[in-house]
């Protein structure tokens, strides 16, 4: 009997403000390095279009980002075991839930028997978009499923920043004005972080 190792893969995630390129980056990622990673779609994505309303009632809100967090982590967790020689490219990851709980992060991490530390460790590196509502550049990219206003946006990207640039391998990736240009520094950083796995 033959049994085959492998080296353990990198899990990125891909995270940062609404509007950020970070969707975009990953399906273009997929693409580029199709051999060697498997992206993870963005959870929330697949629940809003596939049903589950959008509110700002507490506890609907409570409701679909336990929804969220575990078929995140599912999604995760099954695509390493199906593919278990590529990175991981998370189209944001567990930890975003956190800022979108009604409670703020340290009561979502309490609800979910979880704490900051264990969150990170489930991740290699976390890769930040940051959103074009910081440069005050529209966000509406055709996404069904987006309905904050910029307002909102700088202030999911101020969150989320403040949570992920705990991750010890953390990486900005900053507004630009050319798209092409920050997905270039996003390409660069995520060949980079695939390359020490």
């Amino acid at each position: 009997m033959s049994v085959s190792f492998h080296k353990e893969k990198a899990r990125v995630v891909l995270t940062g403000g609404p509007g950020g390129g970070k969707t975009t980056a990953a399906e273009l990622l997929k693409r580029e390095f199709r051999e060697e990673v498997v992206l993870v779609p963005e959870a929330a994505t697949l629940l809003f279009t596939g049903g589950f309303p959008r509110s700002k009632d507490p506890l609907i809100l409570e409701a679909t980002q336990k929804a969220i967090y575990e078929v995140q982590k599912s999604l995760e967790d099954v695509q390493k075991l199906h593919y278990p020689g590529r990175h991981l490219l998370c189209d944001r990851g567990t930890l975003d839930s956190a800022i979108y709980w009604p409670h703020g992060p340290e009561n979502f991490l309490e609800k979910m028997g979880s704490n900051i530390d264990a969150e990170l460790n489930r991740y290699s590196a976390v890769v930040f978009f940051q959103s074009a509502a910081v440069g005050n550049s529209a966000i509406d990219d055709g996404n069904p499923v987006r309905n904050e206003n910029l307002s909102e946006a700088k202030e999911l990207d101020r969150q989320l920043f403040e949570i992920w640039s705990k991750h010890p391998n953390f990486y900005h990736i900053p507004h630009e004005n050319s798209f092409f240009e920050k997905i270039k520094k996003a390409f660069h950083q995520i060949e980079k972080i695939c390359k020490e796995y």
